[in-house]
């Protein structure tokens, strides 16, 4: 949000102007911090018209996608490489960038680093822009002088990680979509116009076959009460909502993600191959392993593989080692326990991991391939098979009623 102020500064000079910030607080803060003493400030719209207020008001047009972060690494990088201070890197990002709200959060993190705050610690008051993993890894650069050498490594891996979750979403909407939109038809076809049908049949009299009386029989049942079945739907569709919210019911979702027949073995090997990659990640930019394990813990995306890392970082903290760990858990592939096992053993932990993590998505690939060539005929044959019965059962007796005139 834009705020309009009116401030003195040490000097006695009285100046006014506009900052960006996502609250007042906030906004009060950076002043401060620039040595001013503030006698006036209030929020004021933003500029753009009737889209930009829209995009300001409503945070889901606004929010800050991953391929912005992608964008951002990568140009940071870039601007390191070339040995521009962070704080005109960061500056120049927050003018080029249009998205709003990251625009807002690269300039309160200017005026943090101006106050001292270092980059990594800058970010971290940020998660919902900058994860964890992606503060800890800045720290971690900010240690060893390589800065731009982590960002680059940031940018391929949120890359990889970005193609990967795309890959495997859009293989699963697509299907989604159809049968959906499948039901949704059956359903108006069902309540409006099989009624209109079903008068003429009666009307003439002849004798209506079985499976067309099936089907005026569901479709009456629809007509009677499909207001009430959409009543119920709603309410579990907001309950799950409201339960898919709670630990209990993200445990559970997680849990189902690697479980359900056919798509279960393809959840299983996208959050193998994050959970790796993200760990492969970390270690390379010298974190700790127990500290990498916490991170991917939190930015893992399934609860269930979050309670695996969060156990192993404890087990290791007591003596354990990571291999140990994972042997327990039927949810990790023999082959990645195994492999970590000799990571270990070797000290080359890092690189079995990174191995793991491309292993991992080439089956990812090949999963979500092989599923998009299965899915399309078994679509069409049973969208094929619905449509015949649903043609049969209408036109057979019209054709029939017709015939005997």
């Amino acid at each position: 949000m834009l705020y309009q102020y009116t401030a003195v500064n040490m000097e006695g000079q009285s100046s006014s102007g506009s900052i960006e910030a996502s609250s007042m607080e906030v906004a009060i803060n950076s002043l401060q911090n620039r040595g001013l003493i503030i006698t006036f400030i209030k929020p004021t719209k933003e500029k753009g018209g009737l889209f930009g207020g829209l995009s300001a008001s409503f945070g889901f047009f606004n929010r800050v996608k991953p391929r912005d972060i992608v964008i951002l690494s990568r140009q940071l990088s870039t601007l390191f490489e070339a040995k521009i201070s962070v704080l005109d890197s960061l500056r120049l990002m927050s003018g080029q960038t249009k998205n709003l709200r990251l625009k807002s959060v690269l300039t309160e993190i200017v005026e943090d680093i101006k106050g001292g705050s270092p980059l990594s610690a800058s970010m971290g008051k940020h998660p919902d822009v900058f994860s964890p993993f992606y503060a800890n890894m800045v720290k971690s650069g900010e240690e060893s002088g390589k800065l731009e050498e982590i960002f680059r490594a940031l940018a391929d891996h949120l890359e990889r990680s970005y193609e990967l979750a795309s890959k495997t979403k859009n293989a699963l909407i697509y299907p989604a979509f159809v049968v959906i939109t499948f039901f949704i038809v059956m359903i108006l076809m069902l309540t409006f116009v099989i009624p209109k049908l079903t008068a003429v049949l009666i009307d003439s009299g002849q004798q209506i076959p079985i499976y067309t009386r099936i089907l005026i029989g569901v479709s009456d049942f629809f007509k009677q009460f499909g207001v009430f079945i959409m009543i119920g739907l709603m309410g579990g569709a907001a309950f799950m909502w409201r339960y898919s919210k709670t630990p209990k019911g993200k445990m559970a979702i997680s849990s189902l993600q690697t479980t359900i027949p056919f798509v279960g073995g393809l959840y299983t090997k996208f959050y193998v191959s994050r959970m790796t990659d993200n760990m492969e990640t970390l270690l390379s930019a010298g974190v700790p392993a127990i500290r990498s394990l916490e991170i991917s813990a939190d930015v893992v995306g399934n609860e269930v593989y979050k309670k695996i890392l969060t156990d192993a970082s404890l087990e290791v903290k007591g003596g354990k080692s990571i291999s140990d760990s994972f042997s327990r858990y039927e949810e990790i592939p023999m082959m990645v326990t195994q492999m970590v096992k000799i990571g270990e053993e070797t000290g080359k932990l890092d690189f079995m991991l990174k191995t793991l993590s491309k292993f991992y998505k080439k089956e990812v690939d090949t999963t979500v391939d092989t599923l998009v060539s299965l899915i399309e005929p078994v679509m069409i044959v049973f969208l094929g098979g619905a449509v015949g019965i649903l043609l049969i059962s209408i036109l057979g007796p019209i054709y029939n009623m017709t015939a005997a005139f």
